[in-house]
């Protein structure tokens, strides 16, 4: 046999009371259930409230009341058809008469004893069981309602009565023996006094219900089906990274729910534990997630030091302190003793050792009537001075951390404390017991989102990503790339949660690799000090290093480097390309890579390699990943081409225009890299690619404006000769484009697969015109935006934004 409780919120609405009829039918199938539910969600409020207004002599009691019911007859009406319907209306009306009779009379008599405070609060599982059990016939299941007031025998402390367990196990026992059902319902929280009052077991009251239905019986388990898929790490609405726990003890589940879980009640585990029943705690709105198993400490699978954390708000610290306390015995004794005449729980107590003082911790509703009460208990040793006036702290709040093997774990409370300490979290006082299973502090309230979050962190996530960089090409980019590392080390570990390590640096003649990481701020002697430099030598360093996350950087234009990017896949380290050559190349060789990084799930990223730090490949992949095409796109690419023709006019060269390019560093060493456009064919190719088209670089078209003695040149000052000696033909291109009113752009197109690069004359209003400096743009046209491209445009070369354009790779591949 089993044991299933359902919460208010299991049965809050049509929808998921018969989520439960389902949940119970299929587990009937195999065992014979005992089904124990809650009023409905919210019910127990609404009588209160009812009886509030009713005492009060407040008519709208009425309306409360009439809303009650409504509640009840709407959802009865929504989840069962006509003919059950009409069983239920009447029993349902019957119980709401001898409710509002209820009412009615503390209307009249002005007063609500716990006695009828008891009868009042009964009727919220009395109506959710007529209504449920309906529902179960409806299913089909061979169902009874049985009432648990008929077998849970209690005293008369009326709102919180104890139980009698001998007699009721001896009732549930004997009834369960006889009974035939498949199935039987029963409220929880209700049942009767030994003289036959109506009494409820107080908070926890309809769990404490199921725990003891399933200890009489010996049940196989006991599920408590609720809101949530099991018991969290910790608070799941004040940490959004809690995650439902496995596995608990007994011991630690009762420490969690002590300390203000609230998915279970402290006393609802003692008739389970007793017995060595296992537990469930289950989701009624995902049945099928795993949940969380209670059991015996020897049972479980799992054995983390740290289970869950957990907190109580709302707590006053009291402080009896004082010099005539010193070597005295007694005053833990008479302290102690008045607290518990005035049925004041106490939740925390610490005790320094020099006996100075004793803290302890309560609810702050009983903080008023404690502190009356003891100062008169030790009102002689107050006035004689033996002692202080007791001290009250409150808006505090205890924080614990739970496990059961803890205690075979050192440093979980230093860890705790000093994560604690780190974020600013005063600690007022400290408790914990000599099993080590829990570790609870007491903290002001305003910090508990910070405490819970921060331990969280601590205990149960590895938020911050160490990520491991191996930098090849360390001239302008590559040093101000080190230099912006340096720079938001900090800021990035702080706020992103990644930790940034160089690794390894190599520039052509030497390079370095270090295991602890490469101090930034003295690199370049370290590098200068290193030792000589390989291509090989280098991947070899990386792969012998075997550091987590680590990533290769490519900041070179070399191809023997590009050559180098499937080694370091195939090792499962990423590459971070802003070199062009490798995404250029063959066409199977970028796929190579391509299916390399899939592989060994190491990224292979290159958003330099097309707009320096412009996201046009990141937002080209947008488009395509969202299932867009890609048909047509116009672009200005090269930021040095840019440069070189918005600045050439009728009172300069283009020799010195050219010469201001190279010094400035927007073209290559060899100008005419970029002036022959195959840095532009490159980038188009690359575009192709990632649009989905398989292109060579042969494929793509380009019309070169340059001489052919400035392409034959020997050497680069030979080269820049010649553009003085054929000036009139640079001239001549100018001089075209302004008698048709337009500007000289270095345009690349793509038109459904095929691609083309050349100087042309962009008349005025189209969107290349005022392109200034060394500004790129990028049009894509797609089915999405057929007419109206998407446009990207900003600084398209530079050594500071193409650094940002790899730093943003960096980042984009530690967020993967």
């Amino acid at each position: 046999m089993k044991v299933l409780k359902f919460g208010g919120t299991s049965v809050g609405s049509a929808e998921n009371i018969d989520k439960v009829a389902k949940i119970v039918s299929q587990r009937s199938q195999s065992d014979k259930l005992a089904v124990v539910v809650s009023a409905i969600g919210g019910i127990t409020d609404f009588l209160l409230t009812t009886a509030a207004q009713a005492v009060e002599k407040d008519n709208s009691y009425e309306y409360t009341f009439t809303a009650l019911k409504n509640k009840h007859i709407d959802i009865a009406s929504k989840l069962l058809d006509a003919k059950h319907f009409e069983n239920v209306s009447q029993k349902l009306n019957n119980q709401l008469e001898h409710l509002k009779s209820l009412l009615d009379g503390l209307y009249l008599i002005n007063e609500l004893s716990p006695k009828t405070s008891d009868k009042l609060l009964s009727f919220g599982e009395k109506l959710s069981s007529i209504i449920v059990i309906e529902c179960f016939k409806q299913n089909g299941l061979n169902a009874i309602l049985k009432n648990s007031q008929e077998l849970i025998v209690t005293d008369d402390n009326y709102t919180n009565a104890i139980v009698d367990l001998e007699k009721t196990y001896s009732n549930i026992a004997t009834f369960f023996k006889e009974d035939k059902h498949d199935v039987v319902l029963l409220p929880g929280f209700v049942s009767k006094s030994k003289n036959g009052e109506l009494t409820t077991l107080g908070r926890g009251g309809s769990d404490y219900t199921a725990a003891l239905v399933a200890s009489a019986v010996d049940a196989k388990e006991l599920q408590i089906w609720t809101d949530v898929s099991g018991m969290f790490t910790t608070n799941p609405k004040i940490v959004k990274q809690a995650i439902p726990i496995n596995e608990l003890s007994y011991q630690e589940a009762i420490e969690l729910s002590h300390f203000g879980a609230k998915v279970l009640y402290p006393p609802t585990v003692m008739p389970v534990l007793i017995k060595g029943i296992p537990m469930w705690i289950k989701n009624t709105m995902n049945p099928d997630d795993n949940g969380t198993l209670i059991t015996d400490i020897h049972q479980l699978k799992t054995n983390y030091p740290v289970k869950g954390i957990s907190h109580i708000n709302d707590i006053a610290l009291l402080t009896l302190q004082g010099n005539g306390m010193v070597g005295i015995p007694g005053f833990s004794k008479r302290l102690f003793e008045t607290l518990a005449q005035e049925k004041i729980n106490i939740i925390l107590i610490t005790q320094s050792s020099s006996e100075h003082s004793i803290c302890f911790g309560i609810d702050i509703k009983d903080a008023a009537k404690a502190k009356a009460s003891v100062d008169i208990t030790f009102e002689n040793e107050i006035t004689l001075k033996k002692i202080d006036p007791i001290i009250v702290e409150t808006d505090l709040s205890i924080i614990a951390v739970v496990g059961d093997n803890m205690k075979s774990h050192q440093g979980i409370s230093g860890k705790m404390f000093s994560t604690l300490g780190k974020n600013n979290v005063n600690i007022r006082a400290i408790a914990q017991g000599a099993s080590e299973r829990n570790i609870s502090a007491v903290i002001n309230k305003k910090d508990v989102k910070k405490g819970l979050n921060s331990l969280h962190e601590r205990f149960f996530e590895d938020n911050t990503k160490q990520v491991n960089l191996f930098i090849t090409g360390v001239g302008n980019v590559g040093e101000r790339l080190i230099e912006q590392i340096k720079q938001q080390k900090k800021f990035v570990k702080e706020n992103i949660k990644v930790n940034l390590r160089i690794a390894g640096l190599s520039n052509s003649r030497k390079m370095i690799l270090s295991d602890d990481g490469i101090s930034l701020k003295d690199w370049k002697s370290q590098l200068d000090s290193g030792q000589p430099a390989s291509l090989e030598g280098f991947f070899d360093g990386a792969k012998a290093l075997n550091l987590r996350n680590s990533v290769f950087l490519d900041i070179t234009a070399s191809e023997d480097v590009a050559k180098m990017y499937n080694n370091y896949l195939n090792e499962s380290i990423s590459v971070i390309a802003c070199n062009k050559i490798a995404c250029s190349a063959e066409s199977d060789y970028y796929n190579e890579l391509k299916h390399l990084a899939r592989k060994y799930n190491a990224p292979f990223l290159f958003e330099t390699n097309v707009g320096a730090g412009l996201p046009v490949i990141d937002t080209l992949n947008h488009l395509i990943t969202s299932g867009d095409k890609v048909h047509k796109i116009q672009a200005v690419l090269s930021g040095s081409l840019n440069f070189v023709f918005n600045n050439f006019n009728d009172a300069s060269t283009f020799h010195d225009v050219v010469k201001l390019a190279q010094t400035e560093g927007y073209t290559e060493p060899d100008p005419r890299i970029d002036l022959s456009g195959i840095d532009v064919a490159r980038k188009i190719l690359i575009l192709a690619r990632e649009s989905g088209y398989q292109l060579e670089l042969s494929d793509i078209e380009a019309d070169n404006f340059l001489t052919e003695s400035a392409m034959n040149a020997d050497s680069v000052d030979g080269f820049f000769e010649t553009l003085k000696k054929d000036e009139d033909h640079y001239r001549g291109l100018y001089n075209s484009a302004k008698e048709n009113n337009c500007q000289l752009k270095f345009v690349a197109e793509l038109n459904d697969g095929k691609a083309k690069v050349g100087l042309q004359e962009v008349p005025v209003g189209h969107p290349f015109y005022n392109l200034e400096g060394k500004d790129n743009i990028v049009m894509f046209f797609t089915e999405r935006y057929p007419e109206q491209p998407m446009i990207i445009k900003g600084a398209g070369a530079g050594a500071d934004v193409t650094a940002s354009g790899l730093f943003a790779d960096i980042i984009r591949l530690a967020n993967n």
